[in-house]
């Protein structure tokens, strides 16, 4: 079962619809049992790292992703759900995140237009198993205006030019986190939930 966290950051129908699209159903629920049972967990988001990451711990969401990100399940965060995982944010202040992964979220430059909004391509770092199918220099859908800095370069699977050259996805062990908006981002968007789908049910076990 993949299941889709609402804690109140952004429009969730729209994630699962496309899953919907590609044959996999996906639940959204605001019950940490129901993500601690999942098979796969999407983390998606629209709005202020400060206020997602006070949903999250005062639903107790917050543990229950932190617990299925300390195991093998499949877990695909989406733009704010890419920089929850990360140990700070300098958005509004300096907040802190779910501390996943190492590094700190910064606020694009200011040479560029803030927001980053549109289509832009990535280029492709590694080649993980969410990318499956999809080329080096494909466009997708991006509304941002933080991005995230890891410490570890080894994680990162794409980057995108905007201003500077940012991570615009990572890869760690189960994880897997995107910057732009499958969702939104037409076939080659759907073609990554697909994977992620199919990952999901890869890992659960045969009757």
């Amino acid at each position: 079962m993949i299941v889709i966290v609402d804690y109140g950051m952004g429009n969730l129908r729209s994630v699962q619809k496309g899953f919907e699209k590609v044959g996999y159903e996906a639940f959204i629920t605001s019950d940490p049992e129901v993500i601690r049972k999942s098979s796969g967990v999407v983390l998606p988001g629209v709005g202020a790292f400060a206020d997602a990451m006070h949903n999250l711990r005062a639903s107790g969401l917050g543990d229950a992703v932190l617990e299925i990100l300390s195991q093998s399940k499949p877990f695909l965060g989406i733009c704010l759900g890419l920089q929850l995982l990360f140990t700070e944010s300098e958005e509004d202040g300096l907040h802190k995140g779910l501390g996943i992964i190492k590094g700190r979220v910064l606020r694009l430059p200011t040479e560029v237009k803030v927001p980053h909004m549109g289509w832009n391509r990535i280029k492709k770092v590694c080649e993980a198993p969410i990318l499956q199918g999809i080329s080096d220099g494909s466009y997708f859908y991006f509304v941002h205006s933080y991005y995230v800095d890891p410490k570890d370069s080894d994680i990162v699977c794409t980057t995108t030019e905007y201003g500077i050259e940012f991570t615009s996805s990572i890869w760690k062990d189960n994880i897997f986190a995107v910057q732009f908006h499958p969702e939104k981002s037409s076939k080659l968007g759907l073609k990554i939930l697909k994977n992620f789908g199919g990952m999901v049910y890869a890992h659960l076990p045969r009757s």
